[in-house]
């Protein structure tokens, strides 16, 4: 099974000296803003764990054939990676790979405790971009679509990282325009407080965005991006910090991309090799890329050879039609 070509898991390249790391989709929260619709509440087809050596032999693969001498890797999910149960062995192995510059990784720490953190940043983490969206308890179990979370647990293990360990912490609230507003001043202000931003930026906040596929609050509108921006440049000023970022300011660059296997409109045969991520989707193998295809019905035929035609090339994630 090639691990490029699905957005869901693998190794996704986007032009840049950066990497995607996806080991999972799963996660532990159903957040009501969800661009992929993840978590227990899903309504997915199926959802994808990925072998530890396979993952990392694509990794190096991609590095190898992109031309990189230096990588950042960046182990994410259409999920959450702390769900992955190998995800200490893998931010090991990413380390000891001499071509790795630096390692981060993003959750919302809903499986985070100190002891986790202890043995992510022994393995070689860098930097973990941490996803708390409110400090109000109550307003954070409604984010996050699940009544047991506990973010002052969360911000507990947060202040640990920041204070006690060597990886630096990165806070990264999603704003949801006309729910969580008030709280983005005061997660800036606590960010600060307690250290966070040692070698990177403190803070990253993402702006709420409206996907096909995710889940839409009712009656939240996602804010025009000059707006959006506006209001960072104002909360700059009023606690003197960077909030608007650049690729630059995590080292990022522009470097050469995949190849890409297929055009938009090309023809492809593809061999049929599993379920799909949505309903209405199969898993199919063209050349050395994974394709999606879509506008399918019932059981996928594992094995069958189809015809199809690419609708979506982007990044080297394929999307096609059976003809």
């Amino acid at each position: 099974m090639p691990l490029v070509g699905h957005v869901a898991f693998g190794i996704i390249d986007r032009g840049t000296n950066l990497l995607q790391i996806r080991p999972t989709s799963l996660c532990p929260l159903s957040c009501i803003f969800c661009s992929v619709d993840a978590g227990p509440r899903s309504n997915h087809a199926s959802e994808y764990v990925v072998d530890l050596d396979h993952l990392l032999a694509w990794f190096e693969r991609v590095v190898r054939e992109k031309g990189l001498d230096r990588v950042h890797a960046y182990v994410d999910a259409a999920g959450d990676p702390l769900t992955y149960p190998r995800i200490v062995e893998l931010v090991r192995r990413l380390r000891e790979m001499g071509f790795v510059e630096t390692i981060a990784m993003e959750t919302h720490g809903a499986l985070l405790t100190e002891e986790l953190a202890e043995e992510l940043d022994s393995a070689g983490l860098d930097r973990l971009n941490l996803s708390i969206d409110a400090l109000d308890p109550q307003l954070a179990k409604l984010l996050s679509g699940t009544p047991w979370f506990d973010v002052t647990r969360v911000v507990r293990v947060a202040e640990y990282i920041a204070s006690s360990l060597r990886m630096d912490l990165l806070v990264a609230p999603v704003w949801v325009p006309g729910i969580n507003d008030a709280e983005i001043p005061k997660i800036i202000e606590w960010a600060l407080r307690v250290g966070a931003g040692k070698r990177w930026p403190p803070l990253g906040i993402q702006k709420y965005e409206a996907h096909k596929y995710g889940r839409k609050p009712r009656g939240v509108r996602p804010m025009r991006w000059r707006d959006f921006y506006a209001k960072l440049r104002e909360w700059e000023g009023e606690f003197g910090v960077r909030l608007v970022l650049t690729p630059e300011d995590f080292g990022i660059r522009r470097a050469k991309p995949l190849p890409l296997a297929f055009r938009r409109f090309e023809r492809l045969q593809a061999r049929v090799a599993g379920p799909g991520w949505l309903r209405g989707q199969w898993l199919a193998v063209a050349g050395e890329r994974i394709v999606t295809l879509v506008g399918v019905e019932g059981e996928p035929p594992v094995g069958r050879r189809v015809s199809a035609v690419v609708l979506r090339s982007k990044h080297n994630i394929y999307v096609a039609r059976p003809l």
